[in-house]
């Protein structure tokens, strides 16, 4: 008999990238009471990651817990990120209603649809939160009829259109049911949620099922599976069996030896979990997302939607560069083999496969920033590779045709850029869809494109719309070959020998393009130093001196003026590289460099390409 527990809400935020999903959590943790008065508190404190940090961005999804007089809210942060998508789509299955917070400026965005999609896929009531509404150009009002606009192009029913609406500002800390009413605390938001979200329901009394809906990993006690409690309950020292449903060959005995809930930021032990928990497991060793962990006389797998494929590849490589092992701790093929493989404990959305040669392994994502995290998390960590290339992932149709990743894009540029951004990705096998004039004199783009010709676009379209440009791209599906695309304009300036570059060579190298490096940097044969102002690859020798004669020119005691270079962020270098460069990546630097370090041999190689 299912019975509903009245005591719990189970809730996902979710949201486009950077519409305050994490700041508002964080006010609901100050106003529940999570905090002493007197605690000194981290900004957007659920954003645990340094990457995440520092990029402002959501990257693992978080769950956290608050009471609200008697009831125990579970909420879990979403990230907004497209190449994170992967996580959003999993987490949704924990929980029984979402509040979707909309920029009131913005208004709904690619990200938005994605999210709100999903949860009307799983007929999840949803309150949506208009926040930021303390914004001097906010447009409450017209958000609202974007959003419900939305809800109607993803075929809402009735019920779900109506659904509460909520005017907040995370920042300042305050909700209201209305706009001229008078702002206070976040009470509005709780009581919504109380009053419009469903309490959990399941059958206490019914055989044991938890769905794995994420992993966490910790150092000492290995892989934590976090789900929850559909029927039955969970206690410690039981012993339950881990089934899936994609694979139904799969059983396996194991008893539950550590048992968590959320309270606040901390994971409380507790003996029993009932129906309606969120609770996390330790001590099941090879516990993957999408197990069921149910009763040993019964085992019913619940069901679980495939997580969506990789799009995009590249090859992590052993460094075998002049200067390889003189800055990482960890660069053993071994080393980054271990490393990668343990990166699948938790991020289900990548694929690691080994190739034919023993020091490089093939890494598939959801998008250039899926992979740059991982990249930037491994630097920091001390390792020490080499990265090829980011490629997309072709499939086939039954005939036989070549099918490519397509994604949608939406490109928010001021008036002046629209002509050279429809250009630019016209040139990159772009079709324009739409064309909308918003506020402001921007005016918003949307283009179907290849996944491919995105990638290396980003830097150049924050030069084209001088930063003012806001790109958010959304997978779309697989469509036929659109064709060759050229990628990169410039050539390479590439060294000629190896050593330290001096501001002489530097002096007579900057003429032919944008260097790179300036004086006193490592540099070998076969790296690359800036990119040319031609098509053609240079080779120069920025290590020569001046020859020291007896005479004396008029112009000796002149300074040598070098232009500043360009300092490639792992972004900018990712984007620049061409298929038969690397980009070498170590704890202190990024350099680009050749496959083929020989010239004669690179030459020879090319020959035979074209």
């Amino acid at each position: 008999m299912k019975q509903a527990r009245e005591d719990i809400r189970n809730i996902a935020i979710i949201a486009h990238v950077d519409h305050g999903k994490t700041t508002l959590v964080d006010e609901l943790l100050k106003q529940s009471g999570v905090f002493r008065a007197n605690q000194e508190v981290a900004e957007r404190v659920m954003d645990s990651n340094d990457i995440e940090r520092e990029r402002g961005i959501t990257i693992l999804s978080k769950n956290t817990a608050v009471f609200y007089k008697d009831t125990k809210i579970n909420i879990i942060d979403t990230p907004g990120h497209a190449d994170f998508g992967g996580e959003v789509e999993r987490v949704l299955k924990m929980v029984d209603g979402v509040v979707l917070v909309v920029d009131a400026f913005e208004g709904a965005m690619p990200q938005t649809k994605f999210v709100l999609m999903k949860a009307l896929d799983l007929d999840l009531p949803v309150i949506v939160c208009i926040n930021k509404i303390d914004r001097p150009e906010a447009r409450p009002d017209e958000v609202i009829d974007e959003v419900l606009e939305l809800f109607m192009d993803l075929d809402a029913s009735d019920e779900q259109l109506d659904c509460p609406f909520v005017y907040a500002s995370a920042k300042e800390g305050f909700a209201m049911l209305s706009l001229d009413e008078e702002k206070k605390d976040m009470t509005p938001l709780f009581e919504t949620i109380i009053d419009y979200i469903p309490a959990p329901t399941g059958d206490p009394e019914a055989s044991t099922q938890v769905l794995i809906s994420t992993i966490d990993y910790n150092e000492y006690v290995g892989r934590i599976g976090i789900g929850k409690v559909d029927n039955g309950s969970l206690k410690i020292n039981q012993e339950v069996s881990v089934v899936n449903a994609h694979e139904p060959d799969k059983i396996k005995k194991v008893r539950i030896n550590k048992l968590y809930e959320y309270d606040g930021l901390e994971k409380v032990d507790v003996e029993e979990a009932k129906i309606g928990s969120i609770v996390a497991i330790s001590g099941i060793a090879d516990i993957h997302i999408g197990d069921t962990i149910c009763d040993t006389e019964n085992p019913q797998a619940i069901p679980f939607q495939k997580i969506s494929e990789p799009t995009i590849s590249m090859n992590f490589i052993v460094n075998d560069s002049p200067l390889a092992g003189q800055e990482g701790k960890f660069v053993t093929s071994r080393h980054i083999r271990d490393r990668l493989f343990k990166e699948l404990n938790t991020d289900v959305s990548l694929r690691v496969e080994e190739t034919d040669s023993p020091d490089s392994y093939k890494v598939s994502g959801r998008g250039e920033l899926h992979l740059s995290v991982l990249i930037e998390n491994m630097r920091r960590e001390g390792f020490e590779f080499a990265v090829s290339k980011a490629e997309v992932l072709y499939h086939t149709d039954e005939n036989g045709k070549k099918l490519e990743p397509m994604e949608r894009a939406y490109v928010d540029v001021p008036d002046e850029f629209t002509g050279s951004v429809i250009e630019k990705l016209s040139q990159r096998k772009g079709e324009l869809q739409n064309m909308t004039p918003i506020t402001g004199g921007y005016t918003r783009i949307e283009f179907l494109i290849p996944s491919r010709g995105l990638i290396g676009y980003r830097g150049e379209f924050m030069t084209d719309t001088k930063g003012n440009g806001i790109i958010n791209t959304i997978f779309e599906g697989y469509e036929p070959y659109k064709g060759d695309i050229a990628y990169r304009k410039q050539g390479s300036l590439i060294a000629f020998e190896t050593g330290e570059s001096v501001a002489y060579g530097l002096f007579s190298a900057q003429d032919r393009g944008t260097l790179f490096i300036g004086p006193g940097e490592k540099v070998y044969a076969g790296m690359v130093i800036g990119s040319c102002s031609r098509q053609e690859d240079i080779e120069l020798n920025v290590c020569k001196k001046k020859h020291l004669t007896n005479t004396r020119s008029s112009s000796a005691d002149e300074a040598l003026t070098l232009v500043p270079p360009r300092i490639l962020s792992l972004e900018q270098a990712l984007d620049f590289i061409d298929t038969d460069e690397l980009l070498e990546v170590t704890p202190e630097s990024l350099r680009i460099r050749k496959r083929i370090l020989d010239p004669t041999m690179r030459k020879r190689a090319n020959m035979n390409r074209g």
